[in-house]
Formats: C-alpha cells, sequence, structure tokens
C-alpha cells in the first residue's frame, strides 16, 4: 500500500478542529456555544440548552439520558447525514454522558442498582470506540465537561492535585491527547467575567496547539485566523 504522504505547508491548522472545554457547573460552558461562528448543531446530553434559545445559528438534538447507550448509536448512525449543513458540532456535556452510562449499566446488574467490576473495563473500549467515531467526523467538534480534580506525582516527587476534565482517568489521557485546545473556564468573582486558561500548570490541565494564546476571554475562545463558510457558500 502507498503512502499517504502530505506537505506540512498544505495542512490547515485551524480545519475541523477539536476543543474541550471544562468546568464547575454554572460557569458558562454551555452559553460559550453562542460564540461558535456558522451555523452549529448541539447534542444536548445533560439538558442545559435553555442558555441557547433565540439564537437561530443553532439547532439541537435531545440527549435520551434514560436509555444513553441507545440515543447515543442512534445519534452517530444519522448525523453524517446532515453534517453537510452545518460547521460545528457540539457534544454537551461528556461528564453528563458518562454518568448515565454507568447508572444505566447498574440498572442492569445483578442487583439492579450497583455497578459490577467488567462495567469499568467495558467503559474504557466503549467510550474510546465513541470518541474514535466523533472526532473522526469532517467537522469542528466542540465537547464540554465538569471538572474534577486527581492527585499528580511530579518527577521530584512532589504530589499535587491537579484540576482536570471529568472523565474516569483510564480514557482521560486518550480523550485529551486527541483535543486540539483543552481550556479550563473560570470566573472572575470581582468582574463576573468569564475566562478560558489555555496553557497547562503542574496543578491544571490546558492545552492549545492551534495558535499562541493563553487565556482568553470566553467569547473570543473560537476566534482563530479563519473564514466561515456557511451551506449556501457564503463567508
Amino acid at each position: 500500500m502507498a503512502l499517504n504522504i502530505q506537505n506540512a505547508g498544505d495542512i490547515s491548522r485551524h480545519e475541523n478542529w477539536r476543543i474541550l472545554l471544562y468546568g464547575k457547573p454554572g460557569q458558562g460552558k454551555t452559553s460559550a456555544i453562542n460564540f461558535l461562528p456558522g451555523k452549529t448543531l448541539v447534542f444536548d446530553m445533560d439538558d442545559s440548552s435553555k442558555v441557547l434559545a433565540g439564537n437561530k445559528d443553532i439547532d439541537i438534538v435531545k440527549f435520551d439520558r434514560s436509555n444513553p447507550s441507545q440515543s447515543i448509536n442512534d445519534f452517530l448512525k444519522e448525523v453524517q447525514s446532515v453534517l453537510t449543513n452545518y460547521n460545528n458540532l457540539v457534544i454537551d456535556n461528556i461528564t453528563s454522558f458518562q454518568s448515565d452510562w454507568f447508572i444505566e449499566q447498574g440498572k442492569k446488574s445483578k442487583n439492579g442498582i450497583a455497578n459490577e467490576i467488567q462495567d469499568y473495563g467495558r467503559w474504557t473500549n466503549y467510550f474510546l470506540r465513541i470518541l474514535t467515531k466523533i472526532y473522526s467526523l469532517p467537522i469542528n467538534v466542540f465537547m464540554t465537561a465538569w471538572e474534577n480534580t486527581h492527585d499528580l506525582n511530579l518527577e521530584t516527587g512532589q504530589l499535587i492535585t491537579q484540576y482536570v476534565p471529568y472523565i474516569r482517568p483510564q480514557v482521560l489521557d486518550q480523550l485529551v491527547g486527541l483535543t486540539d485546545v483543552v481550556g479550563r473556564i473560570k470566573v472572575n468573582p470581582q468582574t463576573g467575567g468569564r475566562g478560558v486558561i489555555l496553557e497547562g500548570t503542574d496543578g491544571m490541565y490546558a492545552k492549545n496547539r492551534l495558535d499562541k494564546r493563553t487565556i482568553v476571554p470566553i467569547e473570543e475562545l473560537f476566534n482563530f485566523e479563519y473564514k466561515i463558510t456557511n451551506k449556501n457558500g457564503d463567508k
């Protein structure tokens, strides 16, 4: 099989990007969808889409939280047929999906409540298949997640607490590794202004491989140097 060789000069850094925004509930992750340029399709996984009311550039697909596996499988089967109508796809919120999936599996357990040990291994494989499918779609993908903390051992031997997206550790590295921008949203307690941190530290996971910005106001998160072409071909 011939190698598929592409010159780096022909690569567009801002085409079909993948962005993950995480933070505490209520800090404005879903509201950030309003700042996406172009036409956007939102897969509403936690019923937060009311904050998008009135935005005619946004269409919403409701997630069935009582049947999460079937709901996401149906969505991924059907979404490809409508992608040409949109510039952006939003998965809001992946942490909620994780919780709903484990609840669904717990109902299938022997006692009908608690998860069985094999559920955790199954989640790793299942989530990575879902993530690969979503990230392979030919469209910009914006994903949101809640915030969590975990212990991190530094090379010095020091143990610190790090802020990370709230996804189980077994799949977190793959998620953030495949994502172009991982930002943590923060609210200024004095002004109420919202900003996104795009540069990581020992105590916080963040990264930005699309441009050189390290922190931005939430309304400027998607302001990369590229033009949006809508479905009618206008820029």
